[in-house]
């Protein structure tokens, strides 16, 4: 007679499923966040732009250096670092590998691994995102090569009749397919099905489409086996849209989003690690303290991985200058221990940077 529990196949191994714990636990230890910097050369291309900077490798490898090599107040918040594979490739201008000078500074170097979004066909301007073709290769060459996590990102949208079911269905899928083959690989997947700012729904609406897709992502991982315990969850806050008349408050913004996590996201979850989604610096980090200090029920650590809202600042004040390096930096500084702090429920205003108000909002935005 077979076993009872024959027709489930060993996904991982005991020592497998422990290494993935711990680096997915690192990563959202208490005051500790992630940084960002995994924009494609195109998108890095547009923040260079806004510089008056022209995108070429070196200026973008010079950029990334500045960020790496940024002070210990900085890094102190920063447990891991989204790379892009060209980055993951760089080294400092001494000729040290950047994924070596990450992991000397105690920070886990990660990796976007995903293609890039596509229109889905038969859709109402929805979109899915591509890149598994090739991708336990990619993920065995990151691991090699001293990366201990990836980054996959989904969009939906909303509007009058989006986002679909198949949308959801396809992007959920899509994030499960990728998670499976990154944690057979020994790199801890972040999912992330980013519902966009985009449009005038109010928070209501927002929480509603946030609750649904998630409930949609969680099945869908739980059929491809993967290992909740080894994976972070990157979604949006639930916000109204940037174009919504009424303005809401961080405790609103707070509320809409636990509650929704709460409805959606099992504990077992190692942690969620927001993005930014266009928020100013400033209201990113206003509403994750917010959502830390919210006092409904809340099982995963609640931290950032933000890519605008920690370098706005920055580019601004480099301004492409090497004599305005250390001034960079100390943007980065500020605004790493800020959200250091708002990861703790400790954030308490006033960080004053160079671009900390300014709405950071793009449509339809694209890495």
């Amino acid at each position: 007679m077979a076993k009872a529990t024959s027709r489930f196949a060993q996904y991982l191994t005991p020592a497998q499923e422990d290494e993935l714990r711990q680096i997915a636990n690192a990563i959202v230890a208490p005051g500790k966040g992630i940084l960002a910097a995994d924009e494609s050369v195109g998108t890095m291309g547009k923040r260079l732009a806004n510089i008056n900077l022209e995108n070429t490798e070196e200026n973008r490898r010079k950029y990334r250096e500045l960020l790496f090599t940024a002070p210990d107040d900085a890094i102190a918040s920063i447990s891991g670092v989204i790379l892009f594979d060209e980055t993951f490739r760089q080294k400092t201008a001494s000729g040290k590998p950047f994924v070596d000078l990450l992991k000397e500074r105690k920070i886990i170097p990660g990796i976007k691994v995903d293609k890039g979004v596509v229109p889905l066909a038969g859709s109402l301007n929805e979109c899915t995102t591509q890149g598994l073709d090739g991708l336990a290769e990619r993920c065995a060459e990151y691991k090699k090569g001293g990366c201990g996590f990836a980054k996959w990102r989904c969009v939906l949208k909303i509007s009058e009749f989006t986002p679909s079911y198949q949308a959801m269905m396809e992007n959920a899928n899509v994030l499960a397919r990728y998670a499976s083959i990154c944690q057979q690989n020994g790199l801890v997947p972040i999912v992330e099905p980013e519902v966009l700012p985009d449009g005038d729904h109010d928070l209501e609406m927002a929480q509603r489409v946030t609750e649904e897709m998630l409930a949609f992502q969680y099945k869908a991982l739980a059929d491809h086996h993967v290992f909740l315990e080894g994976t972070l969850l990157k979604p949006n806050m639930v916000t109204a849209g940037q174009a919504c008349s009424k303005k809401y408050s961080a405790a609103e913004i707070a509320k809409g989003t636990v509650t929704a996590l709460n409805r959606t996201v099992p504990a077992a979850v190692a942690g969620i690690t927001f993005l930014s989604g266009g928020q100013s610096e400033e209201d990113a980090t206003i509403n994750l303290n917010a959502i830390n200090q919210f006092s409904g029920k809340k099982p995963w650590p609640l931290t950032f991985s933000y890519g605008r809202a920690l370098q706005a600042s920055v580019l601004k004040a480099w301004g492409g200058k090497d004599e305005n390096m250390k001034a960079a930096q100390q943007e980065l500084v500020k605004r790493a221990s800020s959200n250091g702090a708002a990861a703790l429920g400790k954030y308490d205003g006033g960080a004053g940077s160079a671009a900390g108000g300014q709405s950071l909002f793009v449509a339809n935005h694209a890495y």
